[in-house]
């Protein structure tokens, strides 16, 4: 028997509409499982009880080293941007860090022009990774999993979407950081977040960009989604600004035909990173799907779906 992660009986909410970009709200309707406690990142960073730094004075680009001092799990997030250090980065896979532990966590460079200290900690963000980039991660993570190579993504290929968007949307940056494209965009962000705010009692979202669903993530809890909605929105304005501003909506069931595929879908156990287990599928061939879980809760459960060719 395939191993599966521990899905959430979910009900797909209204979509709620702005230019191109539309979001359904999804609600956990099934009993309410063990809660896990945890704190997010960016708390745990802001607090101080956790630190991300290089490994050491060299650095390793593809790994930097947690130190959790305090007394709560910290769950970081696959696609988050930690800014800082030697260069800037996003999280490979999402990980939850032990209390009073230390962890080397997978991630990818995110900042092609930088290979020197600007800090020696790092900062979490308001970035999160577009959809077409988190394809990239979970594409090629997947891959190196099975291959035995860990969570390491094609590094070429990150780099290689950063500057593709970066032209893209028209933006410039000295060291090709991915920020410098969402910071000339910050304005065209507040918009989106004005007319897409976060529904209440929604543990998760999908995301479609014009007539195609292209992102679904899905929480443990009302309080985790509310807190990371404004940041994945970040992501998800990047694509859409591509796109231009039709107005073209999915059609209905498409985000219901997602769910069906991933829930018929042969998931595999891949080695967590920090606590919990991990599990990956890809859904058919564009679409790549991951989940986090801890006991009984699906702490984060994310899908990504390429644009047709």
């Amino acid at each position: 028997m395939n191993p599966m992660p521990h899905f959430p009986l979910i009900r797909v909410g209204d979509p709620i509409h702005h230019e191109n970009l539309t979001i359904f709200p999804i609600f956990s309707s099934g009993p309410a499982t063990d809660e896990v406690d945890y704190l997010l990142s960016d708390e745990a960073v802001g607090t101080g009880s956790v630190t991300v730094e290089e490994i050491n004075e060299s650095g390793s680009v593809p790994t930097l080293l947690v130190t959790n001092r305090g007394d709560h799990r910290v769950l970081f997030l696959e696609g988050e941007e930690l800014r800082g250090a030697k260069q800037n980065r996003v999280l490979n896979t999402s990980v939850l860090i032990g209390a009073r532990t230390k962890a080397t966590i997978p991630v990818s460079c995110v900042e092609m022009g930088r290979w020197r200290f600007r800090s020696h900690k790092f900062t979490t963000s308001d970035n999160y990774s577009s959809p077409k980039l988190r394809q990239q991660l979970k594409r090629s993570v997947t891959r190196s999993l099975r291959e035995g190579q860990g969570h390491r993504s094609d590094q070429g290929a990150v780099w290689s979407e950063v500057d593709r968007q970066m032209q893209s949307l028209k933006s410039s940056s000295e060291t090709h950081a991915m920020s410098d494209t969402y910071d000339s965009n910050r304005d065209r962000f507040q918009e989106f977040r004005t007319h897409m705010s976060y529904a209440e009692g929604a543990t998760g979202l999908a995301v479609a960009i014009g007539s195609t669903v292209v992102a679904l993530d899905i929480f443990d809890k009302p309080s985790t989604c509310r807190k990371v909605w404004d940041r994945l929105l970040s992501g998800f304005v990047m694509d859409a600004l591509e796109e231009g501003r039709a107005t073209q909506s999915p059609a209905p069931g498409e985000v219901d035909a997602l769910l069906k595929r991933l829930g018929a879908a042969a998931w595999q156990e891949s080695p967590a990173v920090g606590e919990g287990r991990e599990f990956r599928t890809d859904a058919g061939p564009k679409t790549h799907a991951s989940a986090l879980t801890f006991a009984t809760c699906m702490l984060h459960g994310s899908a990504v779906v390429a644009a047709a060719d």
